[in-house]
């Protein structure tokens, strides 16, 4: 097993799709070319086994406002582990550097997700608070359906922040959360 960690420049194109073909394995089809772009950018992990990619997260850089005031923000994209190999540790081995690396670099980690627990037994916490999007226009708008899925990781950098209070993301094509 080999645990590889690298930029979006250095992985190649055959690198990305297989990448792809774990994401729609994984995700059931679930999975679409802005969602692989959202994941590029940032940091991969990518845990092979006997050359096979079984397992990958990564990490870009977004802008995130906690009560209005926004934050350097590690949010973890396109997280899975083969659908074959699932439940055996293989998410938890990408998870814990990606983790670590939130940690060490940014004022927040943000991700959503309906795998709390998961994520939850790595230090993430559940945000309990409105969710919004911020418009080209910088109108907020209210977004409820992602209000469930957003979790957040306070770092050594993170301010005092409340999980009850709005949270908001930049929009992006696809899925803003």
């Amino acid at each position: 097993m080999q645990l590889l960690e690298a930029g979006t420049g250095d992985l190649s194109a055959a690198d990305l799709r297989t990448i792809r073909q774990l994401m729609d394995d994984a995700f059931a089809g679930d999975f679409d070319d802005e969602d692989l772009e959202h994941a590029l950018g940032g940091r991969h992990w990518l845990l092979t086994l006997d050359g096979r990619l079984i397992a990958h997260a990564s990490v870009v850089e977004r802008s995130i406002a906690v009560d209005g005031e926004r934050l350097r923000t590690g949010y973890v994209e396109a997280v899975a582990t083969a659908p074959d190999l699932q439940r055996h540790g293989y998410g938890t081995q990408v998870m814990e550097p990606a983790t670590s690396y939130v940690r060490e670099r940014f004022e927040l980690g943000c991700l959503g997700t309906g795998e709390w627990a998961f994520y939850e037994r790595l230090g993430w916490e559940r945000w309990r608070g409105p969710s919004y999007v911020r418009l080209r226009s910088g109108v907020l708008q209210r977004s409820p359906d992602d209000d469930d899925g957003i979790m957040i990781l306070r770092t050594p950098a993170t301010p005092p922040i409340d999980v009850a209070s709005p949270i908001a993301c930049d929009w992006r094509p696809g899925d803003s959360w």
